[in-house]
């Protein structure tokens, strides 16, 4: 019986378009905008190079017991490419174990008392980038029991300070790489959102998918060979079955989310790499070569664009050590049917060890480690993670034949890597095509397709400096909303000369809300035309401008605010994010808004030589100094919140809450102020109440990156809905 391809093919095209796809789909595109004035700067920090005169790559080197071995030098090196040998000349260890980031023990706490806030990374400060990819268009409701426990151990046991880790699954669409996050906490809720896919070329179990031989598997959809070779030399091309096109569209579609994966990762700081966790990727069919060379070469193709972004690609097989024997469902006679016994299992050991070919391959090709067989898949995990601790950087000259063209094309130049000491194995990258990385650039991107790039950026990039600010708050008919504050450094962008002396910028700004299941919730697309003269433009030229959105939200949850500003002059643009948590305000439970911190106004300032130097820096403004949220050394901050649904007291109708604030630094306490009983106006209404307080900045607290902690305790509730707390990020200059 035939199945309904529609809502395969739709969700193969959502897979290959750019993240927030609903968006470009409506958008016009533009003729290619003007190359910046700037020439683009190299990444010193990349690790594969391809250049006209140097090639590097990189290739770990383990001990028979799998160590790192870390003491070789150039000559222990022999490095074949094309089969032609090439002098190393140069040669590095990089390690992965030191850095900037220091390893700190986590905060010591009171039973009870919220975590900490996770610190803010920089991009100064990721040692390690980490895309944890489940695909759940190719993985069964039984290993994804696994794979969810396998995620958790990795987040519990072997994520550290300084990564930016993402669980991505490959059928979920437009929001997902902005997950890039170092908090622990929306890991966690990431991984409880991982789920079977109903769409998933897979069932409930692993074991189905190589139950049948190849050819039982499309028995009934496809061609007989004879008439197949006869509509092949007539030049028809017949439909192939159902569940064969099914497999190679949800492939593909596997193959495509890697794409995206990849593209979005190439910009980001770090070691990168990427852990694939499925139930196998077939590329390999015994009774379809050209399908099969199809697919085997839009994986090196995948591979290539992941060497060049300098990304690792880890594999796992999910199923562990499946077995491929008889069942009672084959109704087997005893002692009458060896033959047929042999014929089962060896077609189904084939299937088996072909749905692994493009999990092997991807792994080869990038120089990373396929885990297969195994039912241990958190092991796994922390294998593959302890393989690439650290790494050797080679480098050679190359000659005029490694770009070379053939046929037409870049020539496919292969490395060999071998090491003189005994007992070594060496892991690198298959080979790379002869095409330089200034040749690899890809072309001016159009306004769209500049917008679509920084859109999936997870951290804020670009060369527009913009500083976000997104705080939830909810009105007294409990509508939950989020505002959303952009600074935008306009002294970055080109204004152009008007009559009378005004100045003239204009820029594109988009900015996409996404929901807890990745899909986009709310959109601001617009144009927006800055004029200013005389005092006012020297001051946004200083100080910058506050661009205010407000969001709203229907549904508690984790969110995603992506922003991105374009000046449409010189084609400059910058982005970014922020993650933020809506509580459910109807249910009555504690929470508290977002946290509004600014500098104390100028009148609370007592000598008039600071309140000048305030108003000079913009300080004087609240909106702008409350979205950048950089602060001087010694000086006052006001913080202001909203506590909702507290308790009312029997008989006086009064709550009773304390609150306390706390400070810290790099995850930890560095400033705990004591709980204070909280004491509302008469008239206050319980269900919204107005907190806040002021900091003094001096003292001990340097100058650096700090977190604001606020922590409401109702002494009328009980459970979880007694303690509610927020907290919000701030630095402190000097």
């Amino acid at each position: 019986m035939k199945k309904d391809l529609a809502p395969v093919l739709a969700l193969l095209l959502v897979l290959t378009q750019a993240p927030p796809a609903a968006w470009a789909r409506r958008q016009q595109q533009q003729p290619a905008p003007p190359a910046p004035a700037a020439a683009e700067d190299t990444d010193d920090d990349d690790v594969v190079r391809v250049t006209s005169n140097l090639i590097q790559f990189d290739a770990v080197v383990l001990d028979k017991q799998g160590r790192l071995v870390t003491d070789l030098r150039p000559e222990d090196f022999e490095v074949t490419v094309g089969g032609r040998r090439q002098e190393v000349t140069h040669l590095s260890f990089v390690s992965n174990e030191t850095g900037t980031v220091t390893q700190l023990s986590a905060a010591p706490r009171d039973k009870g008392a919220p975590p900490a806030p996770p610190a803010r990374l920089t991009a100064a400060q990721v040692r390690r980038t980490i895309a944890l990819v489940v695909d759940d268009l190719g993985t069964s409701f039984e290993s994804l029991i696994h794979v969810r426990r396998a995620l958790r151990k990795f987040v519990d046991e072997q994520m550290r300070p300084g990564d930016l880790v993402a669980v991505i699954q490959t059928g979920r669409g437009t929001g997902a790489l902005q997950q890039f996050t170092g908090d622990k906490q929306l890991l966690y809720r990431a991984i409880e959102r991982v789920q079977w896919n109903p769409l998933s070329r897979l069932g409930v179990s692993a074991i189905e998918a190589i139950n049948e031989s190849p050819m039982e598997q499309f028995k009934g959809d496809l061609p007989s060979a004879k008439k197949k070779e006869e509509e092949e030399k007539e030049g028809i091309v017949g439909e192939p079955g159902v569940e064969q096109l099914r497999e190679e569209v949800f492939t593909i579609g596997t193959l495509g989310a890697l794409n995206f994966v990849i593209r979005g990762m190439k910009g980001l700081p770090g070691r990168k790499s990427i852990i694939h966790f499925g139930d196998g990727l077939p590329i390999f069919d015994r009774t379809d070569l050209v399908k099969s060379n199809r697919l085997r070469e839009k994986v090196r193709q995948l591979a290539e664009l992941a060497n060049r972004a300098s990304i690792v690609i880890n594999t796992m097989d999910t199923r562990g050590l499946p077995y491929t024997g008889v069942t009672a469902a084959d109704h087997i006679e005893p002692g009458r049917d060896d033959n047929k016994i042999a014929g089962i299992m060896a077609g189904r050991t084939a299937s088996y060890a072909d749905s692994q070919e493009g999990l092997r391959f991807l792994a080869e090709e990038t120089g990373g480690v396929f885990v297969h067989d195994n039912n241990d898949l958190g092991g796994g995990v922390e294998h593959i993670v302890g393989a690439r601790k650290g790494y050797y950087l080679i480098a050679f000259r190359p000659d005029e034949t490694v770009f070379e063209r053939v046929r037409g094309g870049a020539r496919f130049n292969s490395i060999e890597v071998k090491v003189k000491r005994a007992g070594l194995r060496v892991r690198t990258r298959a080979g790379f095509y002869g095409i330089t990385d200034q040749e690899a650039a890809a072309a001016p991107k159009s306004r769209t397709q500049q917008i679509l790039s920084a859109l999936a950026s997870p951290l804020s990039a670009g060369d527009l400096p913009l500083r976000m600010t997104s705080l939830f708050s909810s009105t007294a008919a409990k509508q939950a909303t989020v505002d959303s504050l952009v600074h935008i450094d306009v002294s970055r962008l080109k204004f152009t000369d008007e009559p009378d002396g005004w100045k003239k910028a204009v820029i594109d700004v988009v900015a996409l809300t996404f929901g807890e299941d990745e899909r986009i919730i709310d959109e601001v697309n617009r144009t927006e035309t800055l004029r200013a003269r005389a005092e006012t433009y020297e001051d946004i030229l200083k100080n910058g401008v506050v661009y205010l959105m407000k969001v709203p939200v229907n549904k508690p949850g984790a969110y995603q605010l992506r922003v991105v500003v374009r000046d449409t002059a010189t084609a400059r643009i910058g982005s970014a994010s922020q993650f933020i948590e809506v509580p459910d305000i109807t249910k009555d439970r504690l929470a508290l808004s977002g946290i509004f911190v600014t500098a104390a106004a100028p009148a609370a300032l007592k000598a008039s030589a600071a309140a000048a130097a305030a108003a000079t820096s913009g300080e004087a403004d609240p909106l702008r100094n409350a979205t950048l949220r950089r602060f001087r050394h010694g000086s006052q901050v006001d913080f202001s919140y909203h506590i909702y649904n507290a308790r009312a007291g029997g008989g006086t109708g009064a709550p009773r809450l304390r609150t306390q604030v706390r400070l810290f630094r790099d995850g930890r306490v560095v400033f705990e102020g004591p709980a204070q009983a909280y004491a509302p106006a008469r008239t206050a209404n319980v269900s919204r109440l107005p907190g806040g307080g002021r900091l003094q900045l001096g003292g001990s607290l340097q100058p650096g990156e700090y977190s604001l902690q606020v922590v409401v305790t109702d002494e009328l509730a009980s459970g979880k809905s007694r303690t509610a707390a927020q907290w919000i990020d701030f630095e402190i200059v000097k």
